[in-house]
């Protein structure tokens, strides 16, 4: 049996390796990207806000006494070099990116709710609110990229069309 704070500092590790390898995918997308300068340019804020959210994880670790998990951060790290050099692979990789990106923020949501019940349950208002405020950019972040999908898709089949152009990235 493990107790609601336990648990929450076992969530935060997972939270800490899932902000690792956010940071990795979203660098490694920003630095290919190309030929969607919007696109590029959320993704560079949302670096900004990865690396902010990264921080607040490590100070709630931090207090709580716990650390990161080396295991989880290194798989979620090499979980993002393979999208990363999967995605080199594929014709479209701007539209599976930016996909992919979604289902991620998604992912985060979810992880960022079930933080704030289990700082909830702990007692852990430090940690309520720091998750509480990491939840909206994720909320953002996925919003942002949902409404923008058609846009991308649209630019990536005019580029493609196009044989003097590159589309892919």
């Amino acid at each position: 049996m493990a107790t609601p704070q336990e648990n929450l500092i076992d969530w935060l590790r997972d939270a800490h390796a899932m902000e690792q390898q956010a940071e990795q995918m979203l660098r490694a997308q920003s630095k290919r990207l190309e030929h969607y300068p919007q696109l590029k340019a959320r993704i560079d804020q949302h670096v900004e806000e990865t690396l902010d959210q990264q921080k607040l994880i490590d100070d709630c670790l931090a207090r709580l006494g716990g650390s990161s998990s080396t295991i989880k951060d290194m798989t979620g790290r090499l979980m993002a070099f393979g999208q990363a050099v999967g995605g080199t692979l594929m014709s479209d990789e701007v539209v599976k990116g930016a996909m992919a990106g979604y289902v991620f923020e998604n992912v985060e949501i979810a992880a960022y709710t079930v933080l704030i019940a289990a700082a909830r349950a702990a007692g852990d208002t430090e940690t309520l609110a720091a998750c509480e405020q990491i939840l909206p950019q994720e909320i953002e972040m996925a919003d942002w990229l949902l409404q923008h999908l058609p846009e991308i898709t649209q630019a990536f089949l005019i580029r493609s069309e196009d044989p003097n152009l590159e589309a892919k990235r």
